[in-house]
């Protein structure tokens, strides 16, 4: 098995795709053989979605770079997104389809007159989803998912931004793909910001150009945490814009429910708890519960328990708010706030029950 890896690695390296594909096969066939059927199936399913990627590989070979440090200035991925997984309010996930059909039914829409909507504008709070949704749109068009990367992309020599914007929509035209320009701010600032150079004035008029000669064959995404830094003539560029704003209960509700999918808990179908631990988690985006989540599970795991609780999430819901547990009578209060009984509190966190009881008293005089 081994040596089929290598195998891949190599194919990989020297670009021999009919090598990577036949030790691929190889690979699941010997899996397939050893009982690691998922495996296997994956392996396969991954070869059977690819062989259009493979083809497409070739002419991206060849990426942009900027002249002065001679770094890439784009990076090239073909996501595999399941979209039962992405949780999306109602309204988001409705634009978002809406937004894919219109691209691939966009000859229908031609023939009738209409202007196709290739362009989305993606903005709202860190850690909301604007990547996954970039990358749930590659993976349901199939289209390959060219990210600029702002690191290359912005030098210090003004001038040679604007001409690695070039760069880039020039690489992206001469394929159908998707362009992602994430933190999209740094480059389509206010052109009135006094402070700003004018050769920044310049990136931006360099930027709305290309905006305006894209092809309509392909899709170009922009993301950004600060909108209303954005020049006004930038959102006219825009067919679409859509804002992805933190969780509310109910998209929580589901996200604990994806992401334990198949886990040991105390709380995942009872309502009471789930309500609390909704509450507790209210106010954080998408990332932070996922991180959250995970950081409890690694935890249940290490302490060779089967069961995560309600109080192992509600842990790492504090630490992850206060960064710290300098004072661990605040924790128990934390934990009862949020519904936690004092006998989960003794059992998950090992803390004597006479302790927990002590803190229950001096909260009910109000001593805390």
């Amino acid at each position: 098995m081994y040596t089929e890896i290598v195998k891949i690695i190599e194919g990989g390296l020297s670009n021999d795709k009919e090598k990577v594909v036949n030790y691929a096969t190889v690979l699941a066939n010997n899996l397939e053989k050893q009982g690691e059927f998922s495996l296997a199936k994956k392996i396969r399913s991954t070869l059977s979605q690819k062989k259009g990627s493979l083809t497409s590989l070739d002419s991206l070979s060849t990426r942009p770079v900027d002249s002065e440090s001679r770094m890439e200035i784009v990076e090239i991925s073909f996501p595999q997104v399941d979209a039962n997984k992405i949780i999306l309010s109602k309204y988001t996930h409705e634009k978002v389809f809406s937004f894919i059909e219109s691209y691939n039914r966009r000859d229908l829409l031609l023939q009738s007159g209409l202007n196709t909507s290739n362009t989305l504008l993606l903005y709202g709070p860190p850690g909301c989803g604007k990547t996954t949704v970039a990358q749930l749109i590659s993976s349901i068009t199939g289209l390959p998912l060219i990210t600029a990367r702002l690191d290359g992309l912005v030098s210090s020599l003004l001038g040679s931004t604007a001409k690695n914007i070039r760069k880039i929509f020039d690489y992206a035209s001469k394929r159908e793909c998707i362009l992602f320009l994430d933190e999209f701010d740094v480059i389509a600032k206010l052109r009135d910001d006094k402070n700003e150079l004018g050769e920044l004035k310049r990136v931006v008029n360099s930027l709305i150009q290309n905006i305006d000669s894209f092809s309509e064959n392909s899709i170009l995404i922009a993301a950004t945490n600060h909108q209303e830094l954005l020049d006004p003539a930038i959102w006219r560029r825009f067919t679409s814009v859509l804002t992805l704003e933190k969780p509310q209960k109910e998209d929580i509700e589901q996200l604990l429910h994806v992401i334990l999918d198949g886990k040991s808990t105390n709380f995942l179908f009872i309502p009471k708890k789930m309500e609390h631990l909704q509450n507790a988690l209210l106010g954080l985006s998408h990332s932070d519960i996922n991180t959250i989540l995970l950081n409890a599970l690694r935890n249940v795991i290490l302490s060779n328990r089967d069961c995560l609780t309600n109080c192992d999430v509600l842990k790492e819901i504090y630490l992850h708010k206060n960064h710290s547990i300098c004072n661990e009578d605040c924790l128990i209060k934390y934990f009862m706030d949020n519904g936690a009984t004092h006998k989960e509190i003794n059992e998950s966190m090992q803390i004597p029950l006479r302790k927990i009881q002590g803190i229950s008293k001096a909260i009910d005089r109000k001593e805390m």
